[in-house]
């Protein structure tokens, strides 16, 4: 499963996501979208899901700090306890052995933040 993680500011706009989405995407195809629980019901996460019509997987806070990244925002190390919501968000709902294909992308207004995440093929 291909997973696209999305960390996001809660001034966000439904442009915010969209950009960081397709910046990290890069034409590629994702099966599904991923960012921490406590963004559940964000009216922009949920317009965006809608709009592309991908499943949106929520992950627990605890759940990202385990999580290895290749980026490092100080933001979110201090509020999850990991370099990237969008990479570690990702990684968790790809599955075991996930690598990802495009490190964490930031949106032009720089609210929004997307990395893609490949499940480990067995």
């Amino acid at each position: 499963m291909i997973v696209a993680g999305l960390g996001f500011s809660s001034t966000a706009k439904l442009d915010s996501l969209r950009a960081a989405f397709d910046r990290a995407r890069n034409g590629q195809r994702v099966d599904a979208l991923a960012t921490v629980a406590d963004k559940d019901g964000h009216p922009a996460l949920v317009e965006f899901a809608s709009a592309i019509a991908l499943p949106l997987h929520f992950v627990a806070p605890a759940d990202l700090a385990g999580q290895r990244t290749l980026t490092c925002s100080n933001r979110s190390r201090a509020n999850y306890g990991t370099g990237s919501v969008a990479e570690a968000s990702a990684l968790a709902v790809a599955g075991s052995g996930a690598r990802l294909t495009s490190p964490r992308q930031i949106s032009d207004d720089r609210l929004a933040t997307c990395a893609i995440a490949i499940g480990g093929q067995t």
